[in-house]
């Protein structure tokens, strides 16, 4: 992976095709050390294919990962809830949550 985005950080700044030796420079720059079977690898995988392309390619095939395991899991709630007839308790256990979710970080914030 890291090869993999140091060669994408090389082409955002303008080099529309690193070299094995322009990625192990950047990579050796920030102390990382290279593994010279894996950069060859990548870098025959990404021969002659437009970066952009894979990019968008990459992007369909995402599209269809499900995502919305959360939503799922709250609507089996509500409609659990509808089911009992009871909004008012529905109400209720939605406010527990809420209390529940803000309480994850147990006192300690991002930057305290």
């Amino acid at each position: 992976m890291k090869y993999l985005a140091a060669y994408l950080l090389l082409v955002q700044g303008g080099n529309a095709s690193p070299s094995a030796s322009d990625i192990s420079s950047l990579l050796e720059s920030v102390g990382v050390e290279v593994e010279e079977s894996r950069l060859s690898t990548l870098l025959k995988d990404l021969e002659g294919k437009d970066i952009n392309e894979l990019i968008a390619e990459g992007n369909t095939k995402l599209a269809s990962v499900p995502s919305g395991g959360a939503a799922v899991a709250s609507g089996s709630g509500a409609s659990a809830a509808a089911a009992g007839g009871d909004a008012e308790e529905a109400k209720e256990e939605a406010k527990e949550e809420e209390k529940e979710e803000s309480d994850d970080d147990m006192g300690f914030g991002l930057f305290d």
